[in-house]
């Protein structure tokens, strides 16, 4: 069988960074990549900027500089940035209850759970216990008076369980009842808008020509599924099933519309790169201070590191997430420095921050289209981050 082409890569590789170059072709050669962009900052500088493939399932549109992805839960990084955002100006405290800020949050016994469990998985709302449909999860009302309304999957604060979806809701609808925006338009405000960054949680209609189609991840037999599910405590199925959403609904124009910053981000490597990078930088996009130090490094405080309610049968190791983002950890998941820091987002996405590394900080972006079956350390971003590190 002929081995397949390794379509034309557009942008600029330095040259010390040979190895992401080769590792990207390698994706589209070895992997299956379909369209894909990578993007590494070290010091401030850009030395990767990397695209090349096909925007479509059907192969009939070039992947561009500027195509714009889906890239699932790598949008829970920009999230969080977010709140801490509030709190590094005294408007948030981590440590606060909930209901603090958001009154209706203490029913059904939440009444003790901090806003530091939202931001770590900990606030045992991995899922909700009632059926919420996927046009359901468009209702940003409905969905969080919801959540607040339910009790938890186990005790607040104990463990970790991965907030799938539930995530943004529950982090964003903090921000809103403090800024009175919705996590979307105030990280557009803050950030992105005023940084010229091209990332927005959910994507407006004027820039759907742009937006690559997402490819569905290969597809499990229905015994294999089912064996799956069978292992999976309540919490989980809740988390992973309730609703399921698929590559299907997310090229949908309802989907785009709506508010879901736990997974509807849609962005450019190079704007995945950047806003890890305020963390990875100690706070600063270019010489512009968006977080003080002291904020940009406590969103990797380490919460503690257990078998993740949700995602524990996936991994041979405890995890450990942080105010927001996850730690690179015993499986390197962002590199051999065990406090690196990032997030992947369903089907191999991914936001990489380092601040030991690269001179003054060094980050990542990938973003793709061809959807693989991996939540977390998909094949294709662990060989950009090996080649990356191969580099230092």
């Amino acid at each position: 069988m002929d081995r397949p082409v390794v379509p034309l890569i557009e942008g600029h590789c330095d040259e010390r960074f040979s190895a992401v170059r080769a590792a990207f072709e390698e994706n589209f050669r070895e992997r299956g990549e379909l369209g894909a962009a990578v993007t590494v900052m070290a010091g401030g500088e850009t030395v990767v900027d990397l695209w090349g493939g096909w925007a479509d399932g059907a192969r009939t549109r070039p992947w561009e500089r500027d195509t714009v992805v889906n890239v699932w839960s790598t949008t829970k990084g920009p999230t969080a940035l977010c709140a801490h955002l509030l709190a590094d100006r005294g408007l948030l405290d981590l440590d606060a209850p909930v209901a603090t800020y958001w009154p209706e949050f203490a029913a059904a016994g939440k009444e003790a759970v901090l806003v530091r469990h939202l931001l770590s998985h900990r606030a045992g709302l991995a899922g909700l216990r009632e059926p919420h449909s996927v046009a359901e999860l468009y209702d940003w009302e409905l969905t969080t008076a919801r959540l607040a309304a339910t009790e938890p999957w186990w005790e607040p604060g104990t463990r970790s369980g991965y907030h799938a979806m539930t995530y943004g809701f529950l982090v964003g609808e903090v921000v809103r009842r403090i800024t009175g925006l919705l996590p979307g338009e105030f990280l557009h405000q803050e950030v992105t808008g005023r940084y010229g960054i091209d990332f927005t949680i959910g994507l407006p209609e004027k820039e759907a020509d742009r937006a690559a189609e997402l490819v569905h991840p290969p597809a499990a037999g229905d015994s294999e599924q089912a064996a799956v599910f069978a292992q999976l405590e309540p919490a989980a199925l809740a988390a992973l099933i309730n609703p399921a959403v698929s590559a299907a609904e997310a090229n949908t124009a309802q989907w785009r519309a709506a508010e879901i910053p736990a997974a509807n981000g849609h962005g450019t490597a190079r704007a995945v790169a950047a806003l890890y990078g305020i963390f990875a930088s100690g706070g600063l996009v270019g010489e512009h201070r968006v977080l003080s130090p002291e904020a940009a490094e406590r969103v990797r405080e380490g919460q503690g590191a257990c078998r993740d309610l949700v995602l524990g049968a996936g991994f041979s190791h405890d995890t450990e997430v942080a105010l927001g983002l996850w730690l690179s950890g015993p499986n390197r998941s962002y590199g051999p420095n065990p406090r690196a820091f990032g997030h992947d987002g369903y089907g191999g996405s991914c936001g990489l921050a380092d601040p030991e590394a690269g001179g003054a900080g060094l980050s990542m972006g990938y973003v793709m289209n061809r959807m693989g079956p991996h939540i977390a350390d998909d094949p294709r971003k662990m060989a950009l981050v090996e080649a990356v590190y191969s580099a230092l």
